[in-house]
């Protein structure tokens, strides 16, 4: 049975943030508010299904929060969905929200029908996003890794992820014994199309090797320099199993 979707709404105005709690309650939602960016990055890692919010001029900051690698982020899901209240009108300022890496931009006043419509949709797209095409489990022998529970062990010893790192697992898990090149990670896992930037990437590999060494005291990842990374065909484990 489907877990009860959870919405973080922050929201300055504490009328409208009162109405929305209210209502998406009732419509059977679990929701969490905040009364601004502050509030809302400290319940992010609550991990919530969805954020919708309108904090005046902090909601700029609050997208590039979520959406980016800072130091807050690490323990937060950089793909979590956006919604972005507003009562700016003019187009310039909704496509800057969007070119931030907001999902839907509604304008205030909103139709409450029409609100809770959106975000069903937003949520039906991110549940998509979120099935990985080797179904929920993947089996590679030591490495097990639940895709939708967002868990992964080596020999039976769970991994500590951020959430990119976890990503960043996934989909190399997903076709095994591949050389992944730097340009194809930083197109899939971090949605980035421009060349280069590839520090990120550097940086939540390294950590990732680590801890998967930690856990085995072997190389499950390695670095081909010059290309990308693989995780280590050394036998361990065969083809993923679908489950």
């Amino acid at each position: 049975m489907p877990s009860t979707p959870s919405i973080l709404v922050v929201e300055e105005d504490p009328l409208v943030r009162g109405f929305l709690s209210t209502n998406l309650a009732a419509d059977g939602y679990d929701v969490i508010t905040a009364i601004d960016k502050s509030d809302a990055v400290g319940k992010l890692d609550l991990l919530p299904d969805l954020v919708l919010c309108d904090v005046n001029g902090e909601t700029l900051d609050l997208i590039d929060a979520v959406r980016h690698e800072t130091g807050l982020a690490s323990h937060l899901d950089p793909s979590t969905p956006l919604i972005v209240l507003t009562r700016k009108a003019d187009a310039l300022m909704r496509v800057r929200f969007l070119e931030h890496g907001c999902d839907d931009v509604i304008r205030k006043p909103f139709d409450y029908r029409e609100l809770v419509a959106r975000v069903q949709a937003v949520l039906r797209r991110s549940r998509l996003r979120q099935q990985h095409p080797y179904g929920r489990y993947i089996d590679l022998g030591e490495l097990q890794i639940d895709t939708m529970g967002r868990t992964a062990s080596v020999a039976g010893q769970p991994l500590e992820l951020a959430a990119k790192e976890f990503a960043l697992l996934v989909h190399m898990a997903g076709d095994p014994k591949r050389v992944f090149t730097k340009d194809e990670l930083m197109r899939d896992v971090w949605g980035f199309r421009a060349r280069g930037a590839s520090r990120t990437l550097d940086s939540h590999a390294f950590k990732l090797r680590r801890k998967l060494r930690a856990a085995s005291e072997t190389d499950w990842m390695v670095n081909v320099w010059g290309v990308g990374y693989r995780l280590d065909p050394a036998g361990r484990f065969n083809e993923p199993d679908v489950a």
